[in-house]
């Protein structure tokens, strides 16, 4: 299952038809909807399932049947036909996928749900064999004799599907190895992921807060509620949470590093099989995206360091009162932020009224989500951390989940969440191959929608002191999007190059943690002990390596997008849909003429980059 999620230091069942009407009342949040996934199946044991499971078997076969060892010499519109059948069966596949990775998120930690994914898992993998031929085949055909057949006008609306598949090229094995690699991932990166996940949901943390007089109440939570509470407004429970995190980790550490080191060195060897220079390469192919390009985002954003990280803590120890900030302080309130609670009503019309500024027609494709049971907002044990935007398929409807917990970051994830799925709507009437939008571009919607939301709360602070705090609060996000985002891929790199010298200790691993770390936040964070095994909960190091440096692509992408957009005359929103709509059918240098942006330009990255400076001078001048 392919999430879009937002980025996290987290981050990311009850039978669905028992929760259909559901919503749960948390103390001042009101009523927090979950999702109903009957718009994809019932239930596991939903007949339509079953059904669908058996005809794709069956469909499969047969479309080997009749295409393999034959795309080459099949006229322009026979391939065109081709294709639609293909994505028919995909599209299905892909349903089944998305309904059993969602329902496993709901609870990672049900063994049913568990063991209902795997069973989907291997049966999907099972069918895929039958199809795995056909963009082999594709990509066997040469530019000369598919450049003839895409003169045929059926063929040609796949031609960026195409282009994407066909990108793949130089990196492509024999058939047999291809189906080697695809028939054992069910027993070998897959299992180890989910591992991961079943750990992570299974960990209790233990924090001692603060009671009355000087006793203190044991309290146990899952890893979601312990992440949160590093935001609280006291200190001695951002450190008992800190300490309780620190020590869950540290005693889960050698599992962490062996899940790590096998991945690293599962994608070592598949990369070196397919010629893939370096460990980022694969992603930045499968994103459509040079590496030149992302060197110069990662060495832009490594660059301006002291210029926005180290130099915004610094101001943040101060306000404080402190010569320097405990790395639980990182994400404290600011002193006069009063740290309400913010009703699950209030954020939805928030996030609404945000967007609605700016597009009455966005505001109505969001709204789908609030008014339908396409969200799932309460904390549960076991339940998947951070959040996330699942596209499903187009025949369907997306998906959303949050933790929400009533903070003002939380109405920024939602506000994150809903960009990506009101994108993921846009992009649907694109068809199944070509809504499917690469990373970089796919937070595009979503740290717009963030940043529409920012600019409407700000526009109602009501006192200086409040906007300060708004502003101290967005300047956070930010380097969390931007700064932490290419620390993370920093780890990544440094970890992958080190791990191809051999297998890495714990040891190993925390100091190259340590050390990316004290690079991108500075001289004004101290990190203590505990803070060396922080590495091991980051989800997307597993699930998705090298995915972070997308975030810090769309951050300072929107940032340039909405300075575009505030000296903008009429048209701009319905260019932004536009940019939406297209999914995939369009790179990145496309999607951006329109506005004058160019991402491959070195100064796009510095303008990016020159927002978020921009928001810290302000600051600085405030009293």
């Amino acid at each position: 299952m392919q999430n879009t999620a937002r980025p996290t230091d987290a981050a990311r069942t009850v039978p669905v038809a028992a929760r259909a009407a559901g919503g749960r009342h948390a103390t001042g949040l009101g009523r927090l909807p979950e999702w109903n996934l009957a718009d994809l199946y019932k239930s596991p044991d939903d007949k339509a399932l079953k059904a669908d499971i058996e005809a794709s078997r069956r469909d499969a076969r047969a479309f080997e049947k009749k295409y393999q060892g034959k795309l080459a010499k099949l006229s322009g519109s026979r391939l065109a036909a081709a294709i639609v059948e293909y994505e028919r069966i995909d599209e299905v596949l892909s349903r089944i996928m998305s309904y059993a990775g969602l329902l496993y998120s709901a609870d990672m930690s049900d063994a049913k749900s568990a063991r209902f994914m795997q069973s989907m898992q291997e049966a999907v993998t099972g069918i895929s064999t039958h199809l795995l031929f056909f963009a082999l085949e594709i990509n066997r055909i040469d530019d000369r004799t598919m450049n003839a057949k895409l003169k045929d006008k059926t063929l040609a609306h796949y031609a960026p599907w195409l282009r994407d598949t066909r990108a793949f090229r130089p990196h492509q094995l024999d058939d047999t190895l291809e189906k080697l690699l695809l028939e054992k991932a069910v027993a070998g990166r897959s299992a180890w992921v989910r591992l991961f996940d079943e750990t992570i949901a299974d960990l209790k943390f233990a924090v001692e807060m603060p009671g009355k007089g000087r006793k203190t109440e044991r309290r146990e939570m899952g890893s979601a509620e312990a992440l949160s509470l590093l935001s609280n407004k006291d200190e001695k429970v951002r450190k008992a949470a800190a300490q309780a995190i620190g020590a869950v980790f540290s005693s889960n550490a050698r599992v962490f590093a062996l899940i790590t080191n096998t991945l690293a060195k599962d994608k070592e060897i598949e990369d070196k099989w397919r010629h893939f220079p370096r460990p980022v390469s694969g992603r930045n192919l499968s994103n459509h995206v040079e590496d030149e390009v992302v060197d110069a985002l990662v060495g832009a954003v490594r660059d301006a360091y002291p210029r926005i990280s180290h130099r915004y803590y610094r101001m943040k120890a101060k306000w404080l009162g402190k010569k320097k900030l405990d790395h639980w302080d990182r994400n404290a309130p600011l002193p006069n932020d009063d740290d309400r609670v913010i009703p699950w009503r209030d954020a939805v019309g928030t996030v609404l009224d945000a967007y609605g500024r700016f597009s009455p027609d966005l505001a109505a494709v969001g709204r789908k989500f609030f008014d339908n049971d396409w969200i799932d907002a309460p904390v549960r044990p076991g339940k998947a951390p951070g959040a996330f935007a699942h596209p499903t398929v187009p025949s369907a409807h997306p998906y959303l989940l949050v933790n929400y917990q009533g903070k003002s970051r939380d109405v920024m994830t939602l506000a994150h969440e809903l960009g990506h799925g009101c994108h993921q709507v846009l992009a649907g009437a694109q068809g199944h191959f070509l809504s499917d939008t690469p990373l970089t571009l796919a937070e595009t919607a979503s740290v717009f929608g963030e940043m529409l939301t920012f600019r409407k709360m700000l526009d109602g602070a009501g006192d200086d002191r409040t906007r300060k705090v708004m502003l101290a609060n967005k300047v956070e996000d930010m380097i969390n999007t931007v700064v932490r985002q290419v620390a993370f891929f920093e780890f990544e790199r440094r970890l992958h190059d080190r791990r191809r010298e051999g297998e890495l200790l714990v040891e190993d691993i925390n100091a190259i943690w340590l050390e990316v770390q004290g690079e991108s936040l500075g001289p004004a964070i101290r990190f203590d002990e505990d803070y060396q095994y922080y590495w091991a909960y980051i989800p997307h190091f597993i699930h998705s390596p090298f995915y972070v440096y997308a975030y810090a692509f769309g951050d300072c992408l929107v940032n340039s997008l909405y300075a575009v957009y505030q000296n903008a005359d009429a048209g701009f929103a319905e260019k932004y849909l536009d940019m939406l709509r297209a999914g995939g059918t369009l790179r990145h240098q496309e999607l951006l003429a329109p506005f004058g942006l160019d991402a491959s330009d070195p100064a796009f990255w510095q303008k990016g980059l020159g927002i978020i400076e921009g928001l810290i001078d302000e600051l600085a001048a405030m009293k």
